[in-house]
């Protein structure tokens, strides 16, 4: 696999005075990148003091590497050019600190041969950080001074030691890391590749959370910017390609003493994965709501078909007691009843309570043969009540005619009485008349 060894061309130090530097994007590796759960930018820049650029990087996730060579001009190259090429062979195709840490290994051994065999030169060597992130796992090697740092929840730290005079004196208590930023022996490391054939890498296995920001480098940045402004950087600048650029030029505007390099990864984790779940549970749920929907609207609608088709009511029609079909009322001005018999029954004939009901609004059934059963009912109701008015009317035509005939009986007693009475009164008249002529 090619490595990814930059170096400005036509360089020009009153350019690079005034910060101007060459745009440099990666440049795609021949190792072929895989399926990658993370964003990434890098850039790599000589500088403003070196005229050639002897750091190298890789970037075909999972596997991330910057090299950061040394032994002069053809050689510092070389060397971090052989180590990225051959870690890009040899690093596994998932993350496993001790087949990367094996990786940087060889490419020990690889530098210490070219350098034997007179390709590039006795004593060249490279720093090394070698990375690899899947998923919410990340694994380093490392040796010399390059870094890697993680920023978490907005707040940065390094994650790895640096093998370096300055670093040993720091935790000896003897420098301060302020002095040792300008200390005159700031530049010697203690660890390196293609110096010892016996040299390992620490190796570091670190979980990480979607959200973080993964950043290696060179120390041409480290050594020209604060860690404070670093982290302010990560932060402030969202775009990953960005945020490398960004962070060259900030180390060029320092004064770009050394070769810089920066890659940045984003962490996704496994926030893509829960997504794509999150996303497929939902519209698994979506589409099971639908359904149920659908079959509750198709269950309401064939229950409300069924009620409407099956239910009855009574009502009027020209005065007359009516059989309906479905649900009196309307909806949305639709009426969902109909006409399915008008009977011979006057509602007038009915009670009144019943009448004024069936008037002003309806009798519900619970279908049609029951609204049937109760017009039948009423009928006979009816009928019973024209009965009882017929009966009531012939015992008072009858009582009337027996009122008639007394009466008549009566006239006709009177009048013979009064006859019986005027023939006694006209025997007795001559009688007494007799008597008197006597007399």
């Amino acid at each position: 696999m090619p490595a990814q060894n930059e170096q400005s061309l036509n360089h020009d130090p009153h350019r690079a005075a005034r910060g101007e530097r060459p745009s440099r994007g990666h440049r795609p590796s021949g190792r072929g990148r895989r399926a990658s759960s993370a964003t990434f930018g890098s850039r790599t820049d000589v500088g403003c003091v070196r005229d050639h650029n002897e750091d190298s990087l890789v970037v075909a996730p999972p596997l991330f590497v910057v090299a950061d060579g040394m032994g002069g001009h053809a050689a510092g190259e070389v060397a971090s050019e052989i180590a990225v090429n051959v870690i890009a062979e040899r690093a596994p195709e998932h993350p496993d600190a001790n087949e990367l840490g094996r990786a940087v290994q060889a490419a020990n051994h690889a530098i210490l041969k070219a350098a034997h065999e007179g390709r590039g030169r006795e004593g060249m060597g490279t720093t090394c950080t070698a990375a690899m992130l899947e998923g919410e796992r990340l694994v380093i090697a490392q040796v010399g001074d390059s870094r890697a740092y993680l920023l978490h929840k907005g707040k940065i730290q390094q994650l790895t030691r640096d093998h370096s005079l300055m670093a040993d004196l720091i935790e000896a208590g003897q420098l301060t890391p302020e002095e040792a930023r300008v200390h005159p022996q700031r530049s010697v490391i203690t660890r390196a590749l293609g110096s010892d054939p016996r040299t390992v890498a620490d190796l570091y296995e670190i979980n990480v959370d979607a959200g973080d920001r993964l950043l290696l480098c060179s120390d041409g940045l480290s050594g020209m910017v604060l860690d404070r402004d670093i982290e302010a950087i990560l932060n402030r600048v969202s775009d990953p390609q960005r945020c490398a650029s960004q962070l060259v030029n900030e180390a060029i505007a320092a004064g770009g003493h050394d070769n810089v390099t920066v890659i940045v990864v984003d962490v996704k984790g496994f926030a893509e994965k829960r997504r794509r779940k999150v996303a497929r549970k939902t519209k698994i749920t979506v589409a099971f709501v639908l359904v149920l929907l659908a079959a509750i609207v198709g269950g309401a609608a064939y229950g409300l078909n069924y009620w409407v088709s099956t239910a009855a009511y009574l009502g009027v029609d020209q005065g007359k007691v009516a059989i309906y079909r479905g649900v009196p009322g309307e909806f949305a001005g639709m009426s969902f009843s109909t006409l399915e018999k008008t009977t011979d029954i006057d509602v007038d004939d009915l009670q009144p309570g019943l009448a004024n009901r069936l008037k002003e609004n309806s009798i519900t059934c619970d279908n049609v043969e029951a609204a049937e059963s109760l017009v039948a009912e009423y009928e006979q109701e009816v009928l019973n009540k024209k009965q009882t008015e017929d009966e009531r009317d012939r015992t008072r035509d009858e009582a009337q005619s027996d009122d008639s005939k007394s009466s008549g009986q009566s006239a006709f007693a009177t009048a013979s009485a009064a006859s019986s009475e005027k023939t006694q009164n006209d025997d007795a008249s001559p009688s007494t008349s007799g008597s008197g002529d006597a007399a």
